[in-house]
């Protein structure tokens, strides 16, 4: 155990993980003013941002009931002490260098205070703000990102599928020749295997793409199908189809730079498995640009959110291209979204739902918090499955990155998990152009 600090909080970390104060040990927590005028802006509303403030603010109601919070109240057993830091004294520091007080300007203005009272104990700022965390490293405050549910290993997204050489070739052969496959123990490797693990066998004269059935606990040959229409075009693409199209994988997530076709395989899948579900649900998160929300745009709910979701229109356009204008399979997808049986909409308008017997498809979950993560999947009701696509590095959020997002997070907590597969595609199949452009800019 090391010595005891100070930790201030900003905003930003209550919005990201409301039971944030549990997550110090024993160490003293100081909010100030400022983040609590600020998480007063997000209390009302039905977004998780907004069930994040009334769920943090209940807690500290609890906490500070008929107790001084500016005297210090105990978090818990074991945990160090919460207070509320009122004195709006502005430190001369921060004023010679930013005389607006706005609310991040008077967050740092606090840090200086309190390790001006306290000053042999260290005291750190946390806060998810990028620029707050340069404006507090210029004024030599210690400061740092709120780390808790942050990915370590971050490599699994940019590694393709394992390919083991010098494999027996008369075992290759006879997995070719088996429908059941082979028992993993006959591979040298079996035991390192995770489950639903996807890869290549070669030996010297042929090789085939398998992967590791943790239920029936053989290896199969992964057959290179087509779904709707849609041929995989390589490997990682056939990987997808394999674990996407299989009912006992309950929970997929499938990674990938623009272009490997995450959204379109997910969505061409689900449609191959109409008949398995009650409803395909297709939806992705909103994330509101130059902060305005979309109750600034003009036009309906409808009109204010069908341009965030053309996208996923245009993934199902590519499908319904597969095939004649008028053939049965078009008009079958024309009479899904009529009668509801495939919906595409805003992820904030699922919220709240329980979805049994439903696949549903998450667009976008990079932009999703590790709480939003598991808020989704925990609506889950029997007979569903649940695909997560996304590329981490394209994050639209101000306060994730590729570690702290949770499309990441879901993938490093599941993995070994006999209900859960990923696959990461690498290459770029939209256009030789769109490939490139993703390589080099």
């Amino acid at each position: 155990m090391g010595a005891k600090k100070n930790f201030i909080l900003d905003t930003n970390v209550i919005l990201h993980d409301y039971q944030c104060l549990k997550n110090f040990q024993e160490n003293d927590i100081f909010l100030p003013v400022a983040t609590l005028e600020e998480l007063d802006k997000f209390k009302k509303g039905s977004d998780q941002l907004n069930y994040n403030a009334r769920e943090f603010i209940r807690e500290l109601d609890r906490l500070t009931t008929d107790k001084l919070p500016q005297e210090g109240v105990s978090i818990g057993e074991g945990m160090g002490m919460l207070f509320v830091i009122t004195d709006e004294a502005y430190h001369p520091k921060v004023a010679a260098s930013f005389r607006e007080r706005i609310p991040d300007h008077r967050i740092l203005s606090c840090t200086c205070l309190v390790r001006d009272k306290c000053p042999d104990m260290q005291t750190i700022l946390v806060t998810k703000d990028i620029n707050l965390r340069m404006k507090a490293r210029a004024l030599g405050i210690p400061v740092q990102d709120y780390i808790t549910g942050k990915v370590k290993d971050v490599d699994m997204f940019e590694a393709t599928h394992e390919t083991y050489e010098e494999t027996d070739a008369d075992l290759i052969d006879e997995l070719y020749a088996s429908r059941e496959g082979i028992d993993v123990s006959r591979l040298p490797f079996g035991r390192t295997l995770k489950p639903n693990a996807c890869f290549i066998l070669k030996s010297s004269r042929n090789s085939v793409m398998a992967r590791y059935n943790p239920f029936t606990e053989k290896v199969r040959k992964v057959e290179k199908g087509s779904n709707c229409g849609i041929q995989p075009r390589n490997a990682e693409q056939s990987f997808a189809f394999e674990v996407l199209n299989d009912p006992d994988i309950k929970l997929v997530g499938i990674t990938g730079k623009a272009g490997t076709g995450k959204t379109l395989l997910a969505l061409a899948s689900a449609l191959k498995q109409a008949n398995r579900y009650k409803q395909i649900l297709l939806a992705r998160p909103i994330v509101s640009l130059a902060n305005k929300d979309i109750g600034f745009l003009p036009g309906t709910q409808k009109e204010k959110v069908d341009p965030y979701m053309q996208p996923l229109f245009d993934n199902l356009s590519v499908i319904k291209a597969q095939f004649a204008p008028n053939s049965p399979e078009v008009r079958q997808m024309d009479e899904m979204q009529k009668s509801r049986q495939l919906v595409i909409e805003a992820l904030a308008f699922i919220r709240g739902r329980s979805l049994a017997e439903t696949i549903c498809i998450i667009d976008e979950a990079q932009n999703l918090t590790p709480h939003e993560i598991k808020t989704i999947i925990t609506r889950t009701g029997e007979g569903s499955k649940m695909i997560f696509t996304g590329d981490i590095h394209q994050i639209d959020s101000p306060y994730l990155d590729a570690q702290s997002n949770g499309l990441a997070y879901m993938i490093d907590r599941m993995k070994g998990q006999a209900l859960f597969a990923h696959v990461n595609l690498m290459k770029g199949e939209r256009s030789q152009l769109a490939e490139m452009a993703a390589n080099l800019l």
